[in-house]
């Protein structure tokens, strides 16, 4: 668009160029004198013919100037123009794809807030104890096979994004939300590292996609774990094996296991940071794993509202 507004600028100078060069050839033509061209082939003095050429040869040089900038302008007006209405062809494409995929997300969140509102409270008693020992059993499995290491301490930046987001613990999901009241997985993990001095992309996807990637021996507080193969869950690690997260609809942000979901991998949004040499973690609030763990298995929004 700017492109195109300052070949519009330009092309505006060249027409009124043009004009006045019409209105010089105009008068010229309506003096009643002699024209330059003439002129020189009657003079009777050589040199002051040789001089005269040279004034005509410039005035006929800018002419074509005049007429080449023109076209020239004209030219890249037109190729700007077409550029801009392509432009503008993606965009709303890509704004009717992110459309169908809100509104897929969202008759899928219906369907599953359907379903939970018509079990009876033994049922979710149930599903909650069967979710909580699957987690368990799978937590204990993941902290002895001995994958995540002796652990490290967090950056200064790394710090600032736990104690952001352990200060969110309590604060309801609600998909496509970035705070500060309500947030889905990935907009937990971008505000706390944005009030960090450190923006990152708005969803999970983008995460993992353009984060650098660490191993999980390597974890320290601050990173981010991805979950689930399409990197479709998000949340942030706190130390100790646990992480916060803003896990699905009807749950609120909490402190979970690390493998409460299927871990993809692991990325870190300050590779180049110096770890802290003393690093003492947050005072959980009671209550803080209170709650479902299972995350929203589902796309977020890449038009929310956050910092990227």
């Amino acid at each position: 668009d700017g492109a195109l507004a300052r070949a519009r600028a330009a092309l505006d100078g060249s027409r009124a160029a043009a004009g006045r060069l019409a209105r010089q050839q105009y008068q010229d033509g309506g003096s009643g004198e002699l024209s330059p061209y003439l002129r020189l082939l009657l003079a009777r003095d050589p040199q002051h013919a040789l001089q005269q050429g040279h004034v005509v040869g410039e005035i006929a040089r800018e002419r074509a100037g005049t007429v080449e900038r023109l076209t020239g302008d004209e030219k890249r007006a037109a190729a700007l123009a077409r550029q801009a209405h392509a432009a503008l062809d993606a965009q709303l494409d890509i704004a009717r794809r992110q459309q169908r995929a809100r509104d897929d997300v969202r008759a899928r969140l219906a369907a599953v807030e359907k379903l939970l509102a018509s079990l009876s409270s033994r049922q979710l008693a149930a599903l909650a104890e069967f979710e909580r020992t699957g987690i368990v059993e799978a937590q204990r499995g993941f902290l002895a096979s001995g994958v995540l290491g002796a652990g490290q301490p967090p950056t200064a930046q790394g710090e600032e994004a736990v104690r952001y987001a352990v200060r969110q613990l309590g604060k309801p999901y609600r998909w496509g939300a970035a705070g500060p009241l309500a947030y889905d997985c990935s907009g937990l993990t971008s505000q706390a590292w944005a009030r960090a001095g450190t923006p990152i992309p708005r969803t999970s996807q983008e995460q993992w996609a353009r984060l650098k990637r660490v191993p999980l021996s390597e974890l320290r507080p601050g990173d981010l774990v991805v979950y689930f193969p399409e990197a479709t869950h998000v949340a942030l690690y706190l130390g100790d094996g646990m992480v916060v997260q803003a896990p699905r609809p009807g749950a609120a942000v909490k402190v979970s296991p690390l493998a409460a979901n299927p871990v993809l991998g692991a990325v870190r949004p300050d590779p180049g940071g110096t770890p802290l040499r003393r690093y003492v973690p947050p005072v959980l609030p009671r209550g803080a794993l209170d709650g479902p763990d299972a995350g929203f298995y589902a796309a977020e929004p890449a038009a929310a509202t956050s910092p990227r």
